[in-house]
């Protein structure tokens, strides 16, 4: 339908609505019979589908070869236990893959958009995907257009329309019909498209298509993408796939010596089989999304919300946080500290000085009171007006003065102008930057007004300056021109926006964490000096603040010279906040960048996390943004960098724990063979220790606490290895301990004739696992120190292995089945007792690296 060639009266007319909006109850009939106004995404793969999925890994599909191959030999029980262990692997993986997607799904809906609507003749805020044909939408700049939309009222409104029509520029929008079917879409100035953005002015309109039949939506139906993976996840696809080559060359190796030994062919096959199965760690992938899932879902509880997962693993690589001040580095509650007057002002009619700028500044603001008595505007009018009813000279009767005319504050010339009757004449007020105010007054001395803005502005308080006039009669029509011209200078009000006590320690964690704070503002470079020093922002004698103005006399190498050792930019351009991040990111800097508005949204999609305030921050900024503060505070920015950097290591311990338990079973089943003994298990047993030692400790590691020093810590870089810092040489050598600790428990058993030695063995390479993992909860930590039951999670899951290993071995029937014998007091003793070197010898490695820490830092 070709909405742009009717009228406003015919569209309303067509959708059955009116200016006022649609009744509630039509609506929500709409909603039903249309569906919500959202882009279909590519189809999700249905539950069923996601648990067959499981078999097709390659470990899979050889377990399956195995249990064929021991069906086909009459070894049924093999068989069976085969593909049970193959089914509950298939079970735990659909749970990861599902518990995943339905975390994604919660953090999706959590970042949905809102849209202001006429309903019922009041003006309410919903979800944008429940707008309906019909509806009254009410755009403002900033905002994501939520629907396809006939404008009915426009304010000086402009939308870019880059995302249809690939035009760079704002298009002016305006009411009337238009008289051509056929215009492109770029030609349609009265309508407003689905997911464009509101660059100026506001606007009303009627919602005429929603969904996949708005022009978005029919874009969207050719554009469907699959969810990217991680860095992370990619490294480590990469390395199971490199790892595969090497555990297919071990398989072939011991198969080949077991045929040169006389062993079972058959039996041989299926020992190699499960060896490779137990040694690739193909759940990795999916644990680790889980993890920074419920990683994402935990820093919301924070009131740090995730768009993007892979942002949870890059926030602990961030370098550089450049920050908004105000809001974010402070209170964002403006308060009035100070008035000053110069002593020259005259009294008027029955106002002294102060009682005469105490009068202009009731009059001259847009601040209301709401039904629970609370005041509501700008919070710098708001300031003005607390300050000035708290006043002990301050009048009710103020309030009464009726307003007949004003010019609104714009951004070009920088102040605002209210006219109210009084007796028989009116009054001018005019309030805004003093350098504007000035330039409208007469007989003032601009040295002493300079001396005291700067005074205040050293102090790190923000100053208005009031001005007024006295007109015998109500010009016809008001402009800058009739009006805001001879004004009478009458004061300053200084007032401050007091920093958060939380950020102070932030911006200490900052600098701890190798971290550098610097905040962007569009304060005077003055102001934001103060608050700099004050939160410790700027801490050294080479920290600098610029403004705007001078990064323009900067040529780009000046500029990236001095990039890093500049922590204050004043008034910069949003150009210039772009420049900051490319020059950052080109001195291997990791870039956070903040932001509120739709100047700042180019900044935060270049950089390497972008935030958007979740309070004050426009829709653009927000769909730009990978993280968006919800208390718009930058102590939470802090709180999230702790929470990735956690997450990160916590997956690192994962891998640690996992790789370092397949390298034990490895090695005790490789090197057995080689050193002439016969082979330590049967492929139940490597399938049992695959299945219960990987799956429940490995998960509880995500629930480990943050270690004390986390933020002493360099930030990582963004291309190191997972197996940096000794993680690969740690995998190498406990795997090459437990699998001799394996050989010797062993060769020991076969020496005394104890016809229990492979349960013995079995049992001493599962607990052995179960050690590791409580060892490895720090990396110098003792285990005593961090407190056994510091993570709840993981001794329950360590205790739940023990239980399964000792049912295995202690039950009739599962003896049968696994090939076990009961052990006696005295040799599960000994295989405890021997199970606990790797736990003791880990603990040792954290002692050594505890000592050197400590040489080092004596010696610096």
């Amino acid at each position: 339908m070709n909405h742009h060639i009717l009228s406003i009266h015919e569209t309303q007319q067509l959708l059955k609505t009116s200016k006022n909006g649609l009744h509630q109850s039509v609506a929500e009939e709409r909603l039903l019979e249309n569906g919500r106004n959202e882009l279909v995404e590519k189809k999700k793969k249905p539950t069923w589908l996601i648990f067959f999925n499981q078999f097709k890994d390659v470990m899979i599909l050889l377990l399956l070869t195995a249990a064929v191959i021991s069906i086909a030999i009459g070894h049924l029980k093999d068989a069976v236990v085969i593909l049970i262990i193959v089914h509950l692997n298939a079970l735990i993986g659909f749970i990861q893959e599902y518990r995943a997607e339905k975390a994604m799904d919660a953090l999706k809906k959590m970042s949905a958009s809102n849209s202001l609507v006429r309903r019922n003749g009041s003006i309410i805020e919903i979800a944008s995907s429940k707008l309906v044909l019909g509806d009254i939408v009410i755009l403002e700049a900033g905002n994501i257009v939520p629907a396809d939309i006939r404008l009915s009222v426009t304010h000086l409104l402009k939308i870019e329309e880059s995302s249809l029509t690939g035009e760079s520029h704002s298009v002016d929008k305006l009411t009337q019909e238009l008289q051509s079917e056929d215009l492109p879409i770029g030609d349609r100035n009265n309508m407003a498209f689905k997911s464009t953005i509101v660059s100026y002015g506001r606007g009303e309109g009627i919602v005429v298509a929603t969904g996949m039949n708005t022009e978005i939506g029919r874009i969207a139906q050719l554009l469907q993408e699959d969810e990217s993976q991680t860095p992370l996840q990619k490294r480590l696809a990469d390395f199971s796939k490199k790892l595969s080559f090497v555990v297919i060359g071990i398989c072939a190796v011991l198969y080949g010596v077991g045929l040169l030994r006389s062993e079972d062919p058959i039996q041989m096959l299926l020992t190699a089989i499960s060896v490779a199965v137990a040694a690739i760690p193909e759940a990795l992938p999916a644990i680790i999304t889980i993890a920074l899932a419920l990683g994402a879902k935990r820093m919301v509880s924070n009131n740090a919300l995730i768009r993007r997962l892979p942002s949870v693993e890059t926030l602990g690589s961030i370098t550089y946080i450049c920050s908004d001040k105000t809001g974010t580095i402070t209170q964002n509650k403006m308060t009035v500290t100070d008035i000053w007057q110069p002593n020259s002002i005259a009294p008027f009619q029955n106002f002294n000085a102060e009682e005469l700028l105490l009068f202009a500044m009731e009059l001259n603001h847009d601040v209301s009171v709401n039904e629970s008595n609370k005041f509501k505007g700008d919070p710098t009018e708001i300031a003005i007006v607390e300050y000035a009813r708290k006043h002990n000279l301050y009048s009710e009767s103020w309030k009464s003065v009726d307003r007949v005319e004003e010019l609104p504050f714009d951004a070009e010339r920088k102040r605002m102008t209210t006219i109210n009757a009084i007796n028989d004449k009116y009054i001018s007020v005019t309030k805004g930057a003093v350098e504007s105010v000035l330039n409208c007054c007469t007989k003032h001395d601009d040295s002493e007004i300079s001396k005291a803005v700067n005074q205040f502005a050293q102090q790190g308080k923000r100053v208005l300056a009031y001005a007024f006039n006295i007109l015998d009669k109500l010009p016809e029509n008001c402009t800058i021109q009739n009006t805001e011209q001879n004004l009478n200078f009458i004061g300053i009000v200084a007032m401050i926006d007091p920093p958060r006590e939380e950020a102070k320690q932030a911006i200490a964690d900052c600098h701890s964490a190798g971290i550098t704070p610097v905040m962007i503002t569009g304060d005077h470079p003055i102001t934001a000096h103060a608050i700099a020093i004050e939160t410790g922002i700027i801490h050294k004698k080479t920290d600098r603040v610029v403004t705007g103005l001078e990064l323009e006399g900067y040529t780009d190498e000046e500029f990236e010279k001095e990039v890093e050792y500049i922590k204050v930019y004043a008034r910069v351009s949003p150009e210039q906040k772009l420049q900051i991040v490319k020059l950052l990111q080109k001195k291997n800097q990791f870039v956070a960048m903040t932001g509120d508005g739709v100047n700042d949204a180019p900044a935060l999609r270049r950089a390497n996390i972008g935030i958007a305030m979740g309070i004050i921050g426009s829709d653009v900024s927000k769909e730009a943004a990978q993280m968006i503060l919800l208390d718009d505070n930058f102590a939470t920015i802090i709180k999230a960098v702790k929470e990735g950097r956690r997450i990160y290591e916590n997956i690192r311990k994962f891998i640690k724990y996992t790789l370092t338990s397949n390298g034990g079973e490895i090695f005790t089943i490789f090197l057995a063979p080689l050193i002439g003994l016969p082979i330590p298990l049967i492929p139940i047993h490597i399938l049992w220790i695959n299945l219960v030692t990987d799956g429940l400790p490995g998960l509880a590691f995500a629930a480990e606490p943050a270690e004390e020093n986390i933020l002493q810590q360099p930030p990582r870089k963004t291309d190191e290895s997972i197996f940096s810092k000794g993680l690969g040489l740690h995998i190498l050598w406990v795997g090459l301990l437990m699998g001799a600790i394996c050989l010797v428990t062993q060769v020991w058993a076969t020496h005394l004739g104890n016809d229990k030695w492979q349960t013995m063995v079995f049992t001493v390479l599962c607990i052995s696992q179960m050690g590791h993992a409580m060892a490895i909860r720090s990396d110098l930590k003792s285990l005593f120190q961090l407190g056994v039951f510091g993570n709840k999670q993981l001794v329950s899951a360590v205790l739940l292995t023990f239980t399964l290993q000792m049912t295995v071995i202690y039950v009739p029937f599962l003896q049968d089945i696994f090939h076990t014998k009961p052990l006696t007091v005295f040799e599960l003793l000994i295989c405890i007792g021997l199970s606990s070197i790797v736990f003791w010898a880990v603990e040792i490695e954290k002692w050594f690296k505890r000592r050197n820490l400590q040489y080092r830092s004596s010696m610096e």
